[in-house]
């Protein structure tokens, strides 16, 4: 790690978030949705670190609380992602060459929609709500997990330990359990690192638009939402919201170009 600024930066950055979000979950500095009009617009101090918003609730304790809420649907929709689109870039990978051409050409013209076009539509047609959010941006990044898996998996089967293992009796089965997940570990992690990234961009963006997160659950995407009015008036309180949204997204990019370079040894 010590030969890679990337991965440290990004391992503290999405660590200290991380360990943020858990604090939320039971601990914050006041109730996030308490409304006290008169203390609407309260400059940093002491008593509100972040001053407070146009309802008078404590900037800080919602960001601790909406990073709970926003951190948590991008983690689950990394999982979805990374489960479907390894099962079915695997599959490709190794049924019958038609069959491979069908999923590939369907994943192909699933990869022509940008995901957050395909989050969107799918939040408009079921309603808003952050479990629908975090279901379309799963499904919506698995495609491109499943193309670069499929990928990984067909070079991995050409390979001669591979080729040895099947001539020993190995089954299909055997060879993935046994080569093929484990040469893949390096690819699924850099993978995840790149999906959560998109997946916090999509649910703030869906939360922002009133398709994800609905209130009075705090999110990263409402909080600025509801504050961009008032730029003008303070300027910090939608300001915290959006810095936050980029350091996360960043601090997931610098985890996975270092992860990229610490596993890839020509690009040290």
């Amino acid at each position: 790690m010590k030969r890679s600024p990337s991965l440290i930066a990004g391992a503290v950055i999405v660590g200290t978030m991380s360990m943020i979000a858990l604090l939320g979950n039971v601990w914050t500095p006041y109730d996030p949705t308490a409304v006290s009009s008169a203390q609407a617009f309260t400059s940093s101090s002491w008593r509100h670190l972040l001053g407070t918003d146009q309802l008078g609730r404590d900037v800080l304790s919602i960001l601790m609380a909406g990073s709970r809420t926003s951190l948590a649907a991008a983690a689950a929709a990394v999982v979805i992602a990374m489960a479907l689109g390894l099962t079915v870039g695997i599959l490709a990978a190794t049924v019958s060459r038609r069959v491979d051409d069908f999923i590939t050409a369907g994943l192909a013209i699933g990869l022509a929609f940008p995901a957050l076009l395909l989050a969107l539509i799918l939040a408009a047609t079921y309603g808003p709500s952050t479990e629908i959010a975090v279901i379309a941006i799963g499904l919506a990044t698995s495609i491109s997990v499943a193309l670069v898996t499929r990928s990984e998996v067909r070079h991995i089967f050409g390979t001669t330990y591979v080729v040895a293992a099947r001539y020993s009796g190995t089954t299909t089965l055997g060879v993935i359990c046994r080569h093929v997940l484990r040469n893949l570990l390096p690819s699924i992690t850099v993978q995840a690192s790149g999906v959560a990234a998109v997946a916090i961009a999509a649910e703030a963006t869906l939360s922002y638009l009133g398709l994800g997160t609905t209130p009075p659950n705090p999110s990263w995407g409402r909080m600025l939402a509801s504050t961009q009015q008032y730029i003008l008036v303070t300027p910090l309180v939608p300001l915290w919201p959006a810095l936050v949204i980029a350091l996360a997204i960043y601090g997931c990019n610098l985890l996975g170009d270092g992860l990229r370079e610490h596993f890839d040894p020509t690009l040290r």
